[in-house]
């Protein structure tokens, strides 16, 4: 068995120190010292270095987790300073620590949240800092977390915002009230900490006001950043929405450009920041955000740290107790001697002194510090050991008779160790004690500087006096001897505060004077201790074996005994809590049980009233709506005796429709009131079917009577009845909704039965020439488009006919006017044949558009109006392109006249006019097809106005005008002539008027046929259908009146069916 003596210390010490586990307590103890001095409960700034360390060691270990580790255990609800100078802390290493700190930090948001709760109820000036503090942290941690591309610093370029921005206005709008949040709560801790400084008149230079500043460097920080993203977020916002809507964002950014600009104000103003920080100006008015140019007028704030700014630390321990390696010795000068500097330019000895005792023991505390580690080491060496010796339990078994000689010996020996380790344990507490007294000293040091700046500032106070004393004394001559007696105290008190300074300064070196005594003391007791260890450790090398092997077996045996009395005693006690506690929760479930059901009894009462009053409030909703629909149906039953609706008319197609609409009404009126009978809790249902249900056929009723105006006696009657039947019976069914009685048996069946009766007569109304099966329209759309083209091609082919026969048999003037006016003709054919191409390839697109899952010849069906209207233009250009070829034949031919040519160019515009109409009824407006069409229309316009001007010019060159020569009549034969040529003039003024009178009754008469008398004055407008062409009349021009572009079908509710 190898010995522990054969292993030298340093050898052990070496492979220990050079392991990753002695590295990694290494770390963890320079974090716990770090982190122990950063935040403790004094009311002095963090120093800078300390959080330097904590920050650096997340970096090393690529985390947070040792300072959470050591950060949950301390005693945060204990002091609010505490609590202060951890959120401080906290937000340095969120900004400048591993980026992994974030994910740490979000796992202890219950711990954060915890202590700002905390502290948010107590009455504590600290205390309401911490809990706006935490705020801050947790908003901080949540807008990193869920938006990752900001890092915890806030240093983003603007490429990258505008990516994480995006194109999406409301991504845009949720991130821009997400930073005004931010900012909100950055701005609301400075706020209250310069509140807390107001009311206190607090000086930037103290410690306690130090404390309180400190953390907003990190706030100017972040606050510069924020401020920068929240311009560039409202430039980008209003570029995409109304000035208006974006109102609310504009004056919360105003307000809080106030807020940060007084902020930084204030900051510049203090000393504490000038040395610590740069802070940046902001612009004297916030940027015009409705002024796009405005941006680049915007200038980014940078906030500048300097590179090695100074630290306002507090004044360090005379004697410093730490556990920091000797590798690395923390030096640090006295704030004092940085203030204020030493006496008269000369180093006193005793900071010498100082210095050398501090780094005596450093020393010192260095070797207790190895002796410690070296026990460790040994213990773990020994329990280590024990293990190896535990195999050789037999062999020392047969020892046992020869280890009971030596045992005597053995406890003897043991004695005197105990005595030994009770005098290592004396001298570790007098070591103790020593640490203690100069924590003690430092402390009185700490005080006596203080004392020593208060009378200093009391010097300089009392000098000020003097000062302005001696400018009092050279403008008022009279006050000289009090002067004087003035200058005599205030020089008595300076020498007082002088000697009373000496006095401190003599105490002090007093004071030092016997720590150095009481050091050397220590340390000789220290030597004597080590002393005593060594020996203590060699006898222990060798006894521990021994007792360790003679004492297993008895251990074992009072280790499993002990071990039972104690499951016995636990099990006891567990038994008897377990019954204290089934006994008293079987009361308290008892208590809960008859408290359950007494409010069990309340809640079923209270929803019994509360549903008898939701039925009462159903009901009295369906009674306001039945009111409403009596006093519609009244109203719209009153205008069927009203003589001023007598104007008002409609057609049978727009009162069918009314009537159908108002039918299928009752059947939703119908499943709700069944589901209001089966369930009278809501009659939301049957509210809805009775509204729509009332206005339908309060409209049916007004339709009807406006139909009957143009109806025949007989069907105007019986419509007029059934429309006042139906109004008659709507109102009884009505008033059976008002009983609660009678409302479950009321009934539609006789209103249906007036309804259907409403349809009938107005099917019968209907024109006749209407009726075409709508399966046949979509082939009628094809063949008439077809027969249209046919027709213009046989057009040009008989004008290309008259114009080779025109050449052989006219000559000079005549021909030369012939073949202007047959070539005109022959540009306005191609013109209507390129219209109808255009047209054909437009219907086809809406079709393709509009007819969805349908066939073609549905969707014609669908939309009959619009059919019936595509056709009748169709057939006017088919007609109005053969009228123009044979009026121009017989001009030609000198069988006809001029006029008739020009009458047929106007009806050519007039109907390629209707076509294009009846085309762009239900065209798309963005349609190319559809802009192609209307530039044809306007060519067919000009070709059409070309051959009428043609027409004229011909006319004017082939009509021989006589000329008017009076010259040889009298004054009887000119009179007669002039009475001669009144009577032909008022001969053909009467001829005129006849036939005008007669044109106006042809066309009267063309309207009745084609059936657009009735859209003339219902407003209600119907494509007139085509003429027959054994009859060949013309169809309607598109200036007359009356004569509208058809309309899309009407929606199924307004009423717009009437018109006066």
């Amino acid at each position: 068995m190898n010995s522990i003596k054969s292993v030298p210390a340093r050898v052990l010490s070496r492979r220990s120190g050079h392991s990753l586990e002695a590295e990694r307590e290494q770390f963890d103890k320079n974090q716990a010292i770090s982190i122990s001095k950063a935040i403790n409960t004094q009311e002095a700034p963090v120093k800078e270095k300390h959080a330097r360390r904590i920050i650096l060691g997340t970096h090393h270990e690529k985390g947070a987790f040792t300072f959470w580790s050591y950060a949950i255990g301390l005693p945060l609800p204990s002091s609010a300073i505490l609590s202060w100078k951890f959120c401080h802390v906290l937000h340095k290493v969120l900004r400048d620590g591993h980026p992994n700190v974030l994910q740490d930090c979000q796992r202890y948001r219950s711990n954060i949240r915890e202590t700002g709760d905390l502290w948010g109820h107590l009455h504590d000036r600290y205390g309401q800092l911490v809990s706006i503090y935490t705020r801050l942290l947790l908003t901080k941690i949540s807008f990193h977390i869920k938006h990752p591309e900001f890092p915890p610093g806030l240093e983003v370029s603007d490429e990258v915002l505008e990516k994480t921005a995006g194109t999406d206005v409301n991504n845009i709008f949720q991130l821009t009230v997400e930073l005004f949040d931010y900012l909100d709560c950055e701005l609301k801790l400075s706020e209250s900490v310069f509140r807390q400084l107001n009311t206190s008149m607090a000086i930037s230079q103290m410690s306690a006001v130090q404390c309180r500043l400190a953390p907003l460097i990190q706030v100017i920080q972040d606050c510069s950043h924020l401020y920068h993203y929240s311009v560039k977020l409202m430039f980008k916002l209003h570029s995409c929405l109304p000035a208006d809507t974006l109102q609310g964002h504009r004056d919360r950014f105003h307000e809080q450009f106030r807020s940060l600009k007084n902020f930084f104000k204030k900051a510049s103003d203090m000393l504490y920041f000038k040395r610590l920080i740069q802070i940046p100006r902001l612009p004297e008015s916030p940027p015009n955000f409705l002024r796009a140019s405005a941006l680049a007028e915007h200038v980014k704030p940078v906030v500048v740290i300097p590179e090695e700014a100074p630290e306002d630390e507090e004044p360090e321990n005379l004697i410093e107790i730490s556990t920091a390696s000797t590798t690395e010795p923390q030096i640090t000068s006295d704030i004092f001697e940085q203030t204020f500097g030493p006496p008269n330019g000369i180093r006193d000895d005793r900071d010498a002194q100082i210095e050398s005792l501090k780094k005596e023991v450093d020393m010192l505390r260095a070797e207790m510090e190895k002796i410690k580690l070296e026990a460790q080491r040994y213990i773990t060496q020994l329990k280590a050991q024990v293990n190896s010796l535990e195999g050789e339990v037999e062999e020392q078994r047969k020892q046992k008779q020869k280890a009971l000689v030596d045992n005597e010996q053995l406890r003897d020996e043991l004695e005197r160790l105990q005595k030994v380790k009770q005098d290592s344990d004396r001298s570790q507490r007098l070591c103790a004690e020593a640490e203690k007294r100069a924590n003690a000293t430092e402390i009185r040091y700490t005080k006596l500087k203080e004392k020593h700046s208060e009378l200093i500032n009391t010097h300089a106070e009392l000098l000020r006096k003097n000062a302005d004393t001696a400018k009092q004394l050279t403008v008022t001559q009279q006050s000289q001897e009090e002067v004087a007696r003035v200058k005599e105290q205030l020089a008595f008190q300076v020498e007082q505060v002088k000697r009373e300074a000496e006095m401190k300064l003599e105490d002090q070196s007093v004071q030092m004077e016997q720590l150095r005594q009481e050091l050397d003391a220590r340390r000789d007791e220290l030597d004597q201790a080590q002393h005593s260890l060594s020996h203590a450790k060699q006898a222990g090398a060798e006894l521990s074996a021994q007792v360790e092997a003679l004492h297993a077996e008895k251990e074992v045996l009072r280790r499993s005994v002990s071990e039972k009395e104690c499951e016995l005693l636990s099990t006891r006690g567990l038994i008897e809590e377990k019954e204290l506690q089934l006994s008293q929760e079987a009361d308290k479930a008892t208590r809960e049980i008859r408290e359950l059901q007494g409010k069990l009894l309340e809640k079923s009462n209270q929803e019994q009233s509360l549903q008898q009053k939701l039925l009462d409030e159903q009901f009295g909703i369906l009674q306001e709506t039945v009111r409403e629909a009596e006093d519609i149906l009244r109203d719209a039953m009153a205008k069927l005796d009203d003589p001023l609706h007598v104007r008002c008319t409609s057609s049978p197609d727009y009162l069918l429709s009314r009537a159908q609409a108002a039918l299928e009404s009752t059947d939703a009126l119908e499943n709700g009131h069944a589901q209001y009978v089966a369930s009278m809790a809501d009659a939301a249902g049957l509210v809805g079917a009775l509204a729509l249900f009332a206005h339908l056929m309060a409209d049916t009723i007004v339709n009807g009577s406006a139909t009957s105006h143009l109806a025949p006696t007989d069907h105007a009657d019986r419509l007029t009845e059934t429309c006042r039947d139906c109004g008659q019976r709507s109102l009884d069914y009505l008033g059976e909704l008002k009983d609660k009685q009678t409302l479950r048996r009321a009934e539609l069946g006789d209103v249906q039965q007036a309804l259907r009766g409403v349809l009938q007569l107005a099917q019968e109304l209907r024109p006749k020439s209407l009726d075409i099966k709508q399966e046949e329209l979509g082939d009628m759309v094809e063949k008439e488009m077809a027969s249209t083209s046919e027709a213009i091609e046989d057009a040009v082919r008989r004008i290309e006919e008259m114009m080779s026969q025109a050449r052989n048999k006219s000559s000079g003037v005549k021909l030369e006017v012939n073949e202007r006016i047959l070539n005109s003709c022959t540009d306005l054919m191609k013109a209507i044949r390129l219209l109808v191409m255009t047209s054909t390839n437009l219907q086809k697109e809406i079709v393709e558009s509009g007819r969805g899952a349908a066939t073609t010849q549905e969707f014609y069906a669908k939309n009959s109006r619009w059919t019936e209207g595509l056709i009748s233009a169709s057939k006017a250009v088919g007609w109005g392109a053969t009228q123009l070829v044979e009026s121009a034949d017989r001009v030609v031919l000198h069988m006809g006249k001029y006029e008739e040519l020009i009458v047929c160019s106007h009806e050519i515009a007039a109907s390629t006019a209707q076509l294009v109409a009846a085309s762009k009824v239900k065209a798309e407006k963005s349609s190319r097809n559809l802009a192609r069409l209307q530039e044809c229309s306007r060519n067919v316009n000009e070709m059409a106005a070309n051959v009428v001007a043609s027409t004229k010019s011909g006319q004017e060159q082939i009509e021989e005008k006589d000329t008017m020569d009076f010259s040889g009549m009298s004054l009887i034969k000119l009179k007669k002539e002039e009475m001669e040529t009144q009577v032909k003039v008022l001969e053909l003024e009467k001829r005129l008027e006849g036939e005008r009178v007669r044109l106006g009754e042809l066309r009267k008469q063309h309207y009745a046929l084609a059936g657009t008398y009735d859209a003339m004055e219902d407003g209600e407008v119907k494509p007139a259908p085509a003429p027959r062409r054994g009859i060949l009349k013309k169809p309607p021009l598109a200036q007359k009146p009356g004569h509208r572009e058809p309309e899309q079908d009407a929606g199924p509710y307004p009423p717009h069916g009437a018109n006066v």
